[in-house]
């Protein structure tokens, strides 16, 4: 791996995966590059986030639903980003559900810790029912990356340590 490979996965790794986020915008973005990471390398995700942030308006929920048909063409025609209609299409579908989620519990991260804890599989079912393009492995990632699923460090990783200091308690035993 060269170094500036080594450079962005140890960047993700140690500063990113498995943090909970509590920022909806964030955690929408978050399943953003989840969903575009389907098929393809993590590395690919990786290099492409700044664009994806430019062209998905720095992740924000309430712009992204409100996108027009001119706004998906856009998105499809921006080669910085991953060009693929279902996932652009996933994107401005699930920041219409996730207002409704705001809406109904009070934030996307309410609405996570209301259904937490779950196991892998009950997580994908939910998943399924409530927004687009969202498989098991997505589902897995997506809530590995944000803590909720066990797996993103081994415990015996330094990280996994710093992880455990930030997580609220009834994210902590589960």
């Amino acid at each position: 791996m060269s170094g500036d490979k080594k450079e962005l996965h140890k960047n993700y790794h140690d500063n990113h995966y498995g943090f909970p986020i509590h920022d909806d915008n964030e955690l929408f973005g978050r399943l953003i590059l989840e969903i575009n990471q389907a098929g393809l390398s993590w590395e690919t995700i990786l290099k492409k986030e700044t664009s994806f942030r430019k062209a998905y308006s720095n992740f924000n929920i309430e712009k992204v639903a409100a996108y027009t048909e001119a706004d998906r063409e856009r998105l499809l025609a921006d080669a910085g980003i991953i060009r693929n209609r279902l996932k652009v299409n996933a994107a401005i579908e699930n920041a219409k559900t996730i207002l409704e989620l705001q809406k109904e519990s009070g934030s996307f991260e309410k609405w996570l810790e209301h259904h937490h804890p779950k196991t892998k599989n009950e997580w994908v079912k939910l998943f399924k029912k409530t927004f687009r393009f969202t498989g098991g492995e997505i589902v897995n990632e997506f809530l590995m990356s944000i803590g909720y699923l066990h797996g993103a460090h081994s415990e015996s990783c330094p990280i996994h340590q710093e992880i455990l200091k930030q997580k609220p308690m009834w994210i902590k035993h589960f």
